[in-house]
Parts: structure tokens; C-alpha cells; sequence
């Protein structure tokens, strides 16, 4: 059975019931983006024992792995799944391709009705294999056909350890949950002892987080600097910004020659002066219709690129040091104005200027409907990765500190989680840290609970290192993400965001008393604790003027036990 839609092809996949000599896992919450999951020449085993979908052949069986002809059908008998609503459900093969040179596969959901759910994609090379991961969060019961899908109709591909999972959501929440607590945090043992090395029986450990390792931060812009509720409200949650529109070239250089960053420096201003960082957004964007509007009248190129090259070195001169990162090229997939003004290389070349002038700072790409829209071609998880190769590729990028930024704006329907975690694995596995850096949904009934199902997945994820939603108070104008009404008290969605500060910023003080010998392996005096910096005070309740006071970073370079030893004075 074939169907053509934009230019793909889809391969109906034959559904066989399998048992599996596995030993290397393909579940989604394995970790795959710092495994070898690219171009392995030997076919790995699946540790996976159970699915709902399961098909392997051994290596020696290699003719009879699942070959997909020129006109993308499986020579084997088909077989529908049953998903059901509320459940969701995680795919995962090895692919290769039997000729041709490198393309993309993908997995699709058909349902009864012949609606197609994008699962996911990789790359796949000629002669070896590749994991294909993904899945779908159903908002149906019902069944559906499974299809590969590829960009070119007369490619070859084989399939092999193909697996389809389902979980509940309280399953998934767990897998979630004990993958938080092995990447988040570390245990950290306290023995306390006297100068004599002699145990302390008794003391009491106070700590309390100074700084998180992992930040949920929200954007801001100018009406923060007209509303002092507003900064107040601001200044009481968050720890990192980004402005949405006051840095950006045509809001600082309305005319030629005329620059003015009167509201970027106040905002900035009041971000330092309540310890709030900022990761700025953004040099250049590359969408034609996002120039000055004097920009867009220059027809000479030489002239296009000086004036270009005016703009990195001025912005990015005025706030180095002060910023955790850039977004470089903003959207430089979708979009291609100085590519097509100043040639392919144009990006590439910027993002060389701007890691010799501010070497320190990260430097992103960023772009939008990387993770929330598997129907994307434009910016898929893979593009987006060759995007990044390709800039590391340019003569002297090879040592740039780059990132990956997904902006994150969802539509109003159920994410796919299992989507979402199979590209945050293609993502991560340049070894990037990744960023949600424009995190929204419009208004729907059921906003503040999908969008707490994308934050929980994205902080479950060990390669993504902050969050930053696109949303405020009223007063803010922010009109998809509305945390606070016009009196600034919460909304649902507020609710939500204040639980997670609460949860993943470990405000709230914590003790622990040691009542372990010097030599005991007694548990108690361990604590596990969130990456970050901590105020440490220990001290004795019974024992006046014996205490002391220190500070401490977790973090995951630590190993799985930390031992701190301290020192009290009699």
C-alpha cells in the first residue's frame, strides 16, 4: 500500500508478534543521545522483551530482514495495532539503507479515518545501521497502520528490532521521575568530625541552594520597566530572561547609523541588579521581513555585509561578559536572507565573528518547530543537527561553544511526548547543551496541564540545561501565557510554573543531623540534592560555639556517592 504526500513516500510496515534475544535497551528514557545510535556496522541487540509491536532477525538471517522496495511496500503480511486514548506509546528500529546515498527515514501513524501522524526521523546511510526512534501520544482509540517514510520514493531501505511500547501516563511519569533523580541530582554524604578525626555525634547539617544548576527562567520586554509590580513579580521567581524583541538589530537600529539600546541597557540593568541572567536573542535573524527597514532597501551586497558585520560587532561588543549566550542567526533554517544576500557560508562566517569577539559565551541555533511539530521538513531534529555541523564544519568553528536552542511554540493539543524525547535525543547527541528558549501554547482548556507534560519532559531530558517560557502577568502583554491576572495573583498556568520553581530550585532550607561513627556505613548524615551551589552551616545542639559555615557546589561530576568532610573546632 503506498500514499503520496509532499513528496514522500510511505512504506506499510508488516506487524509482527517476535521474541527478542536483546541485550542493548532502545527504551525512550535509555539515554541513546550519548550512545553510538549512527552508522553501526554491526546490527546491536535490543534488551526490549516486551511491545505490542516486536520484529528481529538475527545478523545471519540478514536476508530476511524487512526490505522495502522501490515501490515502498514490505513483502510481509500486515497487521493494524489498537492504541488507545490516554496512553502513550514509544517506536523504535534500526534502519539502513541498501543503496543510494544518505536520506531521511521516518516513522508515521495512519489512523482509520487516514489522518498521518509524523513519529519521528533519522538520517539513514547505505550500509549501515541507524535507530530510528519516536511514537505518538493518541487522542483517539482506535487502530492504526504503522508506515516508514522517506523524502525519495525509489529508496531501499531494511528494518530491523522493531518495537512499539505503550505505557500509561503514571508509567511514563515514573520513568520521568527515576531519570530526574539519577541526572538532576547527586548524593552527597556529611561526616563531621572533631580535630582529633574523632566522630561528632549529634551535629546538625542546615543547607539551603544559593543557585540552581538547571534554570526555568521566563522572557521579558519593555513594559517591565513601566510597571514596578511587574518587576517585583519578576525578581521574586526567576533567575534567567531573554527579551524578546529590545535587543534585536531592528529595534536598536531604527535608522541607519543611529543606534540607540536605551531599553536593552535599562532591562539589563534591573536583570543585574536582582541576579537574573540573561541569554540574549538576538544578533541577526534571517528572515527577510525581520531586517530594519532600512536593511531590506540595500540592494549591493558589499554594502548588505557591512553594515552586517557594524551590527555583530556592535552588539555583541557592548554586552560581552554579560550575557549566557546568543542566538547568532536567528531561524536560519526557515529562513535564508543573507545566505542569498552574501552566499551559503554567511552563517556560518557570523558565527566565527561572534566567537572571536565574545569567545566565552554560547552561541546558538535556534529555531522553532523542532520538537513541538513532527509534521515540520523544515527544521526537523536532524536538520537542525546538520544546521550545527555544518557552522562547526567552517574554517576556524571547530572550537566554537555552541547550543542547541528549540523554541518551543506548541499548538493547543496534546504534545507528543515520545516525539518530543526522540528529538531531544537526535539533538543531543552533538554532546550541545539544548534550551527551550521561547516555551508557549495558545490558550486552550487543558493549556496548563500540556504544558506541564513539555516542562517535565524537557527537565527528564539529561541534555537540556534550562528552560525559558514566553509568558507573564497580564500587565506584560504575553496573550498565550498569562501567569497572573491584572492584580497579580496566579492563574492555573501560574500555579503550574510556581510548583516547578518550587520543585526543581530547592528554595526551602534543609537539615540533616549525623549520629554515624567515624568508621560507620550508616545511611543517615547522605541527603540527596539538586545540582546547584549551597550556604552550608554545621553545627552542634548541645555544644555551643561549635559550628561552622561553607559553601558547596553539586553537581553531576560529582560521583554517585560524595563524601564532604568537615572540621569543627572544640
Amino acid at each position: 500500500m503506498n500514499s503520496i504526500k509532499n513528496g514522500f513516500f510511505l512504506c506499510m510496515l508488516s506487524l509482527l508478534w517476535c521474541l527478542v534475544d536483546s541485550r542493548i535497551s532502545t527504551d525512550p528514557f535509555s539515554h541513546s543521545h550519548s550512545l553510538n545510535t549512527e552508522c553501526v556496522m554491526k546490527l546491536p541487540k535490543s534488551s526490549e522483551t516486551q511491545g505490542l509491536l516486536k520484529f528481529s532477525r538475527s545478523e545471519a538471517d540478514s536476508d530476511e530482514e524487512w526490505k522495502i522496495d522501490g515501490n515502498g511496500s514490505i513483502r510481509e503480511m500486515t497487521q493494524r495495532i489498537q492504541l488507545h486514548q490516554g496512553n502513550i506509546y514509544s517506536f523504535s528500529a534500526w534502519v539502513k539503507l541498501r543503496e543510494g546515498n544518505d536520506k531521511k527515514v521516518g516513522v508515521v501513524f495512519r489512523t482509520e479515518n487516514g489522518r498521518l501522524v509524523h513519529g519521528g526521523e533519522v538520517r539513514a546511510k547505505q550500509g549501515c545501521w541507524t535507530l530510528l526512534k519516536g511514537g505518538i501520544v493518541p487522542d483517539f482509540s482506535g487502530p492504526v497502520n504503522i508506515f516508514f517514510e522517506s523524502e525519495n520514493r525509489g529508496a531501499k531501505i531494511s528494518a530491523n528490532n522493531v518495537l512499539l511500547k505503550q505505557f500509561s501516563k503514571d508509567e511514563w511519569k515514573l520513568k520521568q521521575d527515576q531519570l530526574i533523580e539519577k541526572i538532576r541530582k547527586s548524593k552527597v554524604r556529611f561526616e563531621v568530625t572533631y580535630q582529633n578525626k574523632t566522630a561528632v555525634k549529634g551535629a546538625v547539617i542546615s543547607l539551603k541552594q544559593t543557585k540552581s544548576s538547571f534554570l526555568l527562567g521566563c522572557g521579558m520586554n519593555f513594559r517591565i520597566l513601566q510597571s514596578q509590580d511587574y518587576r517585583k513579580w519578576f525578581a521574586s521567581r526567576f533567575k534567567i530572561t531573554s527579551f524578546t524583541n529590545e535587543m534585536k538589530w531592528y529595534a536598536t537600529e531604527k535608522v541607519r547609523g543611529q543606534e540607540n539600546y536605551t531599553v536593552a541597557d535599562a532591562m539589563l540593568k534591573f536583570a543585574e541588579d536582582n541576579g537574573i541572567l540573561v541569554r540574549g536573542h538576538t544578533v541577526l535573524w534571517d528572515n527577510p521581513r525581520m531586517q530594519p527597514s532600512w536593511v531590506k532597501k540595500i540592494k549591493d551586497a558589499e554594502d548588505v555585509m557591512n553594515v552586517t558585520l557594524n551590527r555583530i560587532n556592535s552588539v555583541m561588543t557592548r554586552y560581552k561578559g554579560k550575557l549566557t549566550g546568543w542566538d547568532v542567526v536567528n531561524e536560519n533554517l526557515h529562513w535564508d536572507y543573507f545566505e542569498k544576500m552574501l552566499g551559503e557560508n554567511a552563517s556560518s562566517r557570523f558565527y566565527n565573528m561572534a566567537s572571536k569577539i565574545d569567545p566565552d559565551v554560547r552561541l546558538f541555533v535556534n529555531e522553532y518547530n523542532t520538537i513541538e511539530n513532527p509534521k515540520e521538513f523544515t527544521a526537523t531534529p536532524i536538520k537542525v543537527k546538520k544546521k550545527m555541523e555544518e557552522i562547526l564544519a567552517y574554517s576556524g568553528n571547530k572550537n566554537i561553544k555552541g547550543a542547541i536552542g528549540v523554541q518551543g511554540h506548541f499548538g493547543p493539543t496534546q504534545p507528543n511526548l515520545a516525539y518530543i524525547r526522540s528529538a531531544l535525543d537526535t539533538l543531543g547527541s552533538l554532546g550541545f547543551p539544548i534550551w527551550l528558549t521561547e516555551l508557549d501554547m495558545p490558550k486552550c482548556p487543558n493549556q496548563a496541564k500540556y504544558m506541564e507534560d513539555i516542562l517535565r519532559e524537557a527537565y527528564s531530558h539529561p541534555a537540556v540545561k534550562g528552560i525559558i517560557i514566553f509568558g507573564g502577568p497580564e500587565v506584560s502583554g504575553f496573550d498565550k501565557l498569562t501567569l497572573a491576572d491584572k492584580t497579580f495573583n496566579n492563574t492555573e498556568m501560574g500555579d503550574v510554573i510556581d510548583k516547578l520553581l518550587k520543585q526543581w530550585q530547592q528554595k526551602s532550607s534543609k537539615e540533616i543531623r549525623t549520629i554515624f561513627t567515624a568508621d560507620s556505613d550508616n545511611e543517615e548524615g547522605e541527603i540527596s540534592l539538586l545540582h546547584g551551589h549551597y550556604n552550608v552551616n554545621v553545627s552542634h545542639p548541645w555544644i555551643k560555639n561549635l559550628s561552622t559555615s561553607f559553601s558547596l557546589e553539586v553537581t553531576k561530576e560529582m560521583d554517585q556517592q560524595q563524601v564532604v568532610r568537615v572540621g569543627l573546632n572544640a
